[in-house]
């Protein structure tokens, strides 16, 4: 009879190309390459879900929705909390 333990275990797997912090940069500067409001647009998507506030240059649109939103926004509060 296998060893069955009553804990929770967590398992998180980091992956360099899917990091948020990673996506976030490269959408920004997607987005300032454009000629876009980085902030603004970002704003705009994590608000509403909705991809066409990032552009499609450099592939920013399909990094970002490789990833949660709820992940992206976890990475910002992290950054914005780091050096306080």
């Amino acid at each position: 009879m296998p060893n069955v333990t009553q804990d929770t275990m967590m398992f998180r797997v980091e992956n360099e190309e899917n990091n948020a912090a990673t996506v976030i940069h490269t959408v920004y500067e997607a987005l300032k390459t454009k000629g876009y409001n980085p902030i603004n647009q970002i704003v705009g998507y994590l608000l509403s879900g909705d991809p066409t506030y990032i552009t499609s240059f450099n592939n920013a649109r399909g990094l970002i929705r490789k990833l949660e939103r709820d992940e992206l926004l976890e990475e910002l509060v992290r950054s914005y909390l780091k050096d306080k």
